[in-house]
């Protein structure tokens, strides 16, 4: 089998930029199959945009987290099968930015917090043994405080508020996700790498520097 290492983070997390910054380097050392989530070019991801755009609902949390989680569930076996499993049972690297991760970061937080250890053991059991999608080898989550993430997001597109989708928009379902994602990370043993400091974003360079140190102990 290959190894499995995921990225992920909230949305304006700088996910997309370590992703690629790690693809490059990695490739230089091994084989690597890169993955992104949801994947938009495909058929599969028809439901993650009807949601995403609204056309669900206009408020994220009107959609219960089982039901949102399986959109996106759907998506990624359909990756699987379709783009990498072989690349996966013949030994390579795959470098995944989001993966079953995120349900647990945007979807858990629907939920009581009495709620969160089940959803979690149901999430493993939907996703990784009754679909059969490969468990990671490391998840590394990319923690950027709502606050600097969303200046970050409002500059990306040049302040047109109207270009982020539900998610994106929405900053106290934002805040209730990053809590999530750092509880699945203590329960589920993800590694967690600050991403600012003193209320500014830290240098790209710094935080890619952290993911490749991190991502060696698996190599």
């Amino acid at each position: 089998m290959g190894k499995l290492i995921v990225i992920d983070g909230l949305d304006g997390s700088g996910k997309t930029t370590q992703f690629d910054i790690l693809r490059e380097k990695l490739s230089s050392v091994t084989t690597v199959k890169a993955i992104s989530f949801p994947d938009y070019r495909n058929p599969s991801s028809a439901l993650v945009k009807m949601y995403l755009n609204g056309e669900l609902s206009e408020n994220a949390a009107d959609v219960n987290a089982y039901a949102a989680s399986s959109f996106y569930a759907v998506d990624r076996y359909a990756s699987y099968k379709q783009f990498w499993e072989k690349n996966y049972l013949d030994g390579e690297l795959i470098l995944a930015s989001r993966y079953v991760t995120s349900n647990a970061i945007h979807q858990m937080g629907k939920l009581h917090e009495s709620e969160w250890d089940g959803y979690l053991e149901w999430l493993a059991d939907y996703e990784y043994v009754r679909l059969g999608l490969p468990e990671p080898d490391m998840v590394i989550f990319l923690d950027m405080p709502v606050e600097i993430s969303q200046r970050l997001m409002t500059e990306r597109y040049n302040g047109d508020e109207k270009k982020k989708d539900i998610h994106e928009a929405n900053v106290g379902y934002l805040k209730l996700c990053r809590r999530s994602a750092l509880y699945a990370a203590e329960r589920l043993g993800w590694r967690v790498v600050p991403c600012s400091r003193d209320g500014d974003a830290l240098p790209v360079g710094d935080i890619s520097e952290k993911l490749l140190k991190l991502i060696k102990e698996v190599l």
